[in-house]
């Protein structure tokens, strides 16, 4: 009886798979804990809906950040061209305050940005860590 081709087996291979051993099958120097407790670096790691939960919380607290950072600079510089129009013959205030007066905030606001994004990753590190 002569095969058709189309109902020919293929074999598929791919490369190996890292799945989690059952409870009762778990190494102890790669799983310390037989109780089901996972480090969150291995969550991570193997990419388990709990690891992608870590690494969100670790996105929206940065993004809570940036937008944090955004809004006080959007409420610094926004209004300052309602601000000149309204006095049109102060030409030297608007030099001061575009030369003078608005870089000590941004340069405040901008350590404000790199000191919080740095201690997020900062616990972030410790909650992965287990420490």
């Amino acid at each position: 009886m002569p095969q058709d081709p189309t109902d020919r087996r293929v074999v598929v291979t791919g490369p190996p798979r890292r799945a989690l051993p059952h409870a009762r099958h778990r190494s102890r120097g790669r799983y310390p804990h037989s109780s089901g407790y996972y480090r969150p670096r291995t969550e991570i790691d193997e990419q388990t809906t709990l690891g992608h939960t870590y690494v969100r919380s670790l996105m929206r607290i940065q993004l809570r950040t940036g937008l944090t950072v955004f809004a006080v600079l959007a409420l610094l510089i926004g209004p300052l061209p309602l601000v000149f129009a309204a006095a049109p013959d102060a030409r030297r205030l608007e030099w001061a305050v575009l030369g003078f007066g608005l870089y000590p905030p941004l340069v405040l606001l901008a350590r404000w940005y790199v000191r919080r994004a740095e201690r997020n990753e900062r616990d972030f590190v410790r909650l992965v860590e287990d420490r």
